[in-house]
């Protein structure tokens, strides 16, 4: 297992680059990956964010940071409810059994597992101090027991036009067509129980159950207090999920920035589609780890630009496994090549992982061991 090394913090300074531009860390890091809603089985898409968080850990832990990993579980969502209602089952057994499977995955896959494992089903009440804290600063009005929350300035920060805005508060399920907005665009943070809801809990407002983004809020602000160093997802969550969840937790602390840097994954698309639960288009990691390495699954994900959305392509995984085995070749050399100091370095500026395999195979010997350790690629 990666842990710190002090001795790596002796040498020259090394600052970590992430989206460009310099992150210094003093010690311990701050990191927190949104998780999965646990209704459906792992696919490709999911997994190239949590690979992307691990190597950010892995790559400060062996430049001698302590990291303290949040991934949360949603296992409040309306996704969840009603697939669980469809198969005839609890949410919370369909949730356990789900999560259960996902971390085997995760495992498999060698990512490490948090230091912390939130579900927002354990955080409802900080959902409610966080709402309570809202509407304190009147950043949060009550109507008929929901709370909402003036968020309708995220999609301009997030660099979106209000017609997009709409278009995906539509797609994630924000209802911009509620009547008890103030706004279209503002946010639930607590939403009254409707007659037919079988899960809620009680509120100061009625019963009730936490909005989404109000719940990754509430975790963060519980878990870390008002922000965190790195905050990581997919990229397809910058808005409405990241922008929404920004704004309730910087207008309840009045601390900003709520994340010092963001490791949005870039969208993994099969069939020029993206890859997601709810459209069906899918490809399961657990049907590629019975014919591929976890290295070279690893590989095909990292081999690239982080934030760079990508099409997947089943050649993709044969041209890993030709990497793969070219890097374990390059590291069965003895000797201390140049590039041994090249490759973390590479790693550090904006996660460079394309720069450091060409080092590393160039190279060979220490260089290609090193990447190979650092990124859990064999």
């Amino acid at each position: 297992m990666l842990e710190v090394n002090p001795s790596r913090l002796t040498g020259p300074p090394m600052r970590l680059r992430l989206g460009g531009e310099p992150l210094p860390m003093v010690g311990g890091v701050r990191m927190y990956v949104c998780g999965i809603t646990p209704y459906d089985v792992t696919h490709l898409g999911h997994a190239a964010t949590y690979v992307w968080a691990d190597a950010a850990e892995r790559i400060l832990r062996w430049h001698g940071h302590t990291v303290t990993v949040a991934r949360n579980i949603t296992d409040v969502d309306e996704a969840l409810f009603a697939e669980a209602q469809r198969r005839g089952e609890s949410y919370t057994m369909l949730a356990t059994l789900q999560r259960a499977a996902f971390e085997s995955t995760m495992a498999t896959l060698q990512v490490r597992p948090p230091d912390l494992a939130p579900s927002a089903a354990q955080y409802i009440g900080h959902v409610i101090q966080l709402a309570a804290a809202l509407l304190e600063k009147d950043a949060a009005y009550e109507r008929n027991g929901t709370v909402y929350a003036r968020t309708a300035h995220a999609a301009a920060a997030a660099g979106l036009d209000r017609q997009t805005a709409v278009a995906r508060a539509e797609e994630y399920r924000d209802h911009p067509d509620d009547p008890g907005k103030d706004d279209p665009l503002d946010a639930v943070v607590w939403q009254a129980a409707g007659p037919d809801d079988e899960v809620s809990w009680p509120s100061p407002w009625g019963e009730g159950r936490p909005g989404w983004h109000a719940e990754c809020a509430a975790m963060v602000l519980a878990l870390f207090g008002a922000g965190v160093d790195i905050h990581a997802g997919g990229g397809d969550l910058a808005y409405p999920h990241h922008a929404c969840e920004t704004v309730l937790a910087e207008a309840a602390t009045g601390v900003m920035p709520f994340a010092r840097s963001w490791l949005r994954a870039g969208t993994v698309s099969i069939n020029g589609r993206k890859m997601a639960k709810s459209s069906g288009n899918l490809v399961l990691v657990e049907e590629l780890l019975r014919v591929h390495s976890p290295g070279a699954v690893r590989l095909l994900v990292l081999n690239r630009p982080w934030a760079q959305p990508w099409e997947f392509e089943p050649a993709g995984l044969d041209d890993a496994e030709a990497t793969l085995e070219r890097l374990y070749a390059a590291g069965s050399a003895p000797g201390m090549a140049p590039g041994a100091a090249a490759v973390p370095a590479a790693l550090l500026d904006d996660l460079d992982v394309p720069r450091a395999v060409a080092i590393a195979l160039e190279d060979g010997g220490q260089a290609a061991r090193t990447l190979n350790e650092i990124l859990a690629l064999s």
